[in-house]
């Protein structure tokens, strides 16, 4: 009887130190890979971030948001909540501090978003979109270096998802960038990062990246059906050389 006692109890002490163990062991891991998401997004706990986006053109002092612009600032706020921090909206034209204070998400095209357009100009010299008013093939195209990539609306569409830090080094806090020819490329943009986080930081570590997206038949399947394009970092951070105009010869 006193054996089967003592086994007993020996075996409820295993137990307890075995679940005990993994507990711990899952403690471990879970805040190991919230540590690297907090990094990844310079996000610790109860940092304060920006989320940029463009006023819709309603002629009021209020802040209107476009659905699609509505959903990429639902998709990255979940994921600054699962970092234990907090979010503050802006609008495009009432965003004005530098780099580096807080980490800052910017949504929508550079032609009715100020602060997109002020990242590229600064940041992304490489890149140059077309924001011509007039209906033309290369309406709203991106050209990234040497390479054009046109708009085909409904069912090749273009984005560009970018990470960067300013060369401010490691512990400054991150701009993420969401630069789309359309309204919903943004969202398929944001939905990306949102599902791909994990494997950007692996890749990518907490240094500066800028990727080219591309959505699929938008008409048919909304944001769902990203391509990944192109690593175009070095391309978009590179600028476009002028075109200098050559002299005209006239006779004399």
């Amino acid at each position: 009887m006193n054996a089967e006692v003592t086994d007993l109890v020996l075996t409820v002490i295993v137990a307890g130190v075995a679940a005990a163990l993994g507990w711990t062991a899952r403690t471990y891991l879970w805040k190991r890979k919230l540590n690297r998401k907090q990094a990844f997004f310079g996000l610790p706990d109860n940092a304060e971030s920006l989320l940029v986006v463009n006023r819709e053109a309603t002629g009021g002092p209020d802040l209107t948001v476009t659905r699609h612009d509505v959903s990429a600032l639902l998709e990255l706020a979940a994921l600054i909540k699962d970092c234990g921090a907090h979010a503050q909206i802006v609008a495009h034209d009432a965003a004005q501090q530098g780099f580096g204070e807080r980490t800052e998400f910017c949504v929508g095209h550079p032609a009715p978003n100020r602060r997109m357009a002020a990242h590229l100009a600064s940041l992304l010299p490489g890149v140059q979109v077309n924001s011509d008013p007039e209906p033309g093939p290369d309406r709203g195209a991106f050209l990234i270096g040497k390479e054009q990539y046109r708009l085909e609306a409904g069912r090749s569409e273009y984005v560009l998802l970018a990470r960067l830090t300013a060369d401010q080094g490691h512990t400054a806090r991150p701009v993420f960038l969401f630069c789309g020819q359309r309204a919903v490329t943004t969202q398929a943009a944001t939905r990306y990062l949102s599902r791909n986080h994990e494997r950007l930081a692996r890749k990518h570590g907490n240094n500066t990246f800028v990727l080219l997206l591309k959505v699929v038949n938008s008409q048919a399947y909304g944001p769902d059906v990203v391509e990944l394009v192109a690593d175009v970092t070095k391309a978009a951070q590179t600028p476009i050389p002028a075109v200098v105009p050559r002299p005209s010869h006239r006779a004399s």
